[in-house]
């Protein structure tokens, strides 16, 4: 089998990409890993080839922070930014993607520009699997406003609304994507995610359902064969690089914070002290960092806890000091267990780490399916949740105390008992069974899917 994987994004889209890219091939496939520009060397860092495809994808994001018709008092103005953010970026995708899928036999892609790639895929007459991170065709079990009201408007309603998202979103993208001409081929919605975070919709979407799509064996991490906190010359707990004479600064100049040595590695460091109180938000905006930083660690030190940040694509310059450590990334399977809660954006990758290590979340939401997160995760008791705009130290102070409670600690642990951990290899059987191979079609419809 020779597939074409398209995930474009940000890294919380490109990993899973990675990670099923590097699960086929282990099976012998031919796969063409395309990702956004920028995360190209993210995958062959870890030793899977891959072409880059469309935008970058920090500059389409940097593209929305910066379009002030998002912030407009008029409805229309507002509409017509969304429209273009949509369009962006997709003649590029298109373009690229003709380009690359000749010659092979199964096109798949993530939620991020599964359009094109659908496109592409019957312009060819090629087999086109999809993996969503998040229910998001019509159903009747998922609140179409991530609202504590809509919970209780009836089912009809939710359905209906997310039809009309999916026709406003194909309204938007029409300019710029030709309809598909060609033959029509077999297709599939892998559904990447617990269905038991939203009751009833594995009843109502034909799936596979498939669970999270989580490194289960630390191949992004480098951890691999190794044990925890092991002498490892690679460690990825540890910041990449020299940190003497770094500083966190504020707009003024004024130091955050002096790194507390040199030779400082996470792993010491969470030896060293209590278990701390973890943040991170990926890719997402986080408007000014010496603020950000300010308001975390003032919440953090009012509780008398440490404070665990990883700066993501945030310009957050990493250290150690006794009550601070601030690293680019972290391994979120080795970390977040000796966390007592995590605080983040709500992307479903985070999301789903916090869930398997059963540690209480408070879900700053920032966009797309974040708030949907935060919202399922509040009613199941499992997390709280504010808008990341809305976010003060003293709504995050209260929102900590809210997950703090002994039964939500209780529940987090319950949960995290039960939680699947091989979602990548259950996506390679769906795109394999999608080839017809016998073996994976019989897994799925031993486990009551179908395709």
């Amino acid at each position: 089998m020779r597939p074409l994987l398209a995930f474009t994004g940000s890294r919380g889209d490109a990993q899973p990409g990675i990670l099923l890219a590097h699960a086929l091939r282990a099976r012998g496939h031919d796969v063409t890993l395309a990702l956004a520009p920028n995360l190209v060397a993210f995958a062959h860092d870890h030793g899977v080839p891959a072409v880059p495809f469309g935008r970058d994808s920090a500059d389409l994001l940097a593209a929305q922070r910066t379009d002030r018709r998002f912030a407009d008092r008029d409805p229309r103005a507002r509409l017509r930014a969304l429209f273009d953010l949509q369009r962006r970026g997709v003649p590029e995708q298109l373009a690229d993607l003709r380009a690359l899928a000749p010659g092979h036999d199964l096109v798949v892609a993530g939620m991020a520009g599964e359009e094109v790639a659908e496109s592409v895929a019957l312009a060819l007459g090629l087999p086109f699997a999809a993996v969503h991170f998040f229910p998001i065709q019509p159903n009747s079990a998922v609140p179409v406003a991530p609202v504590r009201w809509a919970r209780h408007l009836p089912g009809f309603v939710h359905r209906g609304g997310w039809s009309m998202l999916a026709r406003a979103r194909a309204a938007a993208l029409a300019p710029v994507l030709p309809a598909a001409t060609g033959p029509s081929a077999a297709s599939v919605r892998i559904q990447a995610y617990d269905p038991r975070l939203f009751p009833g919709v594995d009843k109502q979407l034909p799936g596979p359902f498939v669970g999270f799509p989580v490194d289960s064996n630390g191949f992004l991490t480098g951890t691999q064969g190794f044990e925890p906190y092991a002498n490892d010359t690679r460690d990825r707990l540890s910041f990449s690089g020299p940190i003497a004479g770094i500083t966190c600064e504020s707009t003024d100049g004024t130091a955050i914070f002096e790194p507390r040595t040199p030779s400082s590695t996470l792993d010491s460091w969470l030896d060293e002290g209590s278990a701390p109180i973890y943040a991170g938000f990926g890719s997402m905006d986080v408007g000014d960092p010496a603020a950000f930083v300010a308001t975390l660690r003032a919440v953090c030190a009012r509780r008398g806890r440490r404070l665990l940040l990883a700066s993501g694509w945030a310009t957050i310059g990493p250290g150690f000091e006794d009550t601070v450590a601030i690293v680019d990334q972290v391994d979120h399977a080795r970390v977040l267990p000796r966390c007592v809660a995590a605080v983040h954006h709500g992307g479903a990758g985070t999301t789903a780490a916090a869930l398997r290590a059963g540690v209480p979340q408070v879900i700053c939401s920032v966009q797309a399916d974040q708030p949907y997160w935060g919202h399922t995760l509040r009613r199941l008791g499992l997390a709280a949740t504010i808008p990341a705009k809305k976010l003060t130290a003293d709504r995050l102070h209260a929102l900590l105390d809210q997950v703090s409670r002994p039964e939500v600690a209780l529940r987090t642990a319950s949960y995290a008992a039960g939680f699947a951990t091989d979602g990548v290899e259950r996506a390679a059987d769906a795109i394999e069974a999608l080839r017809g191979s016998p073996d994976a079609t019989e897994l799925l419809r031993s486990a009551g899917r179908h395709l």
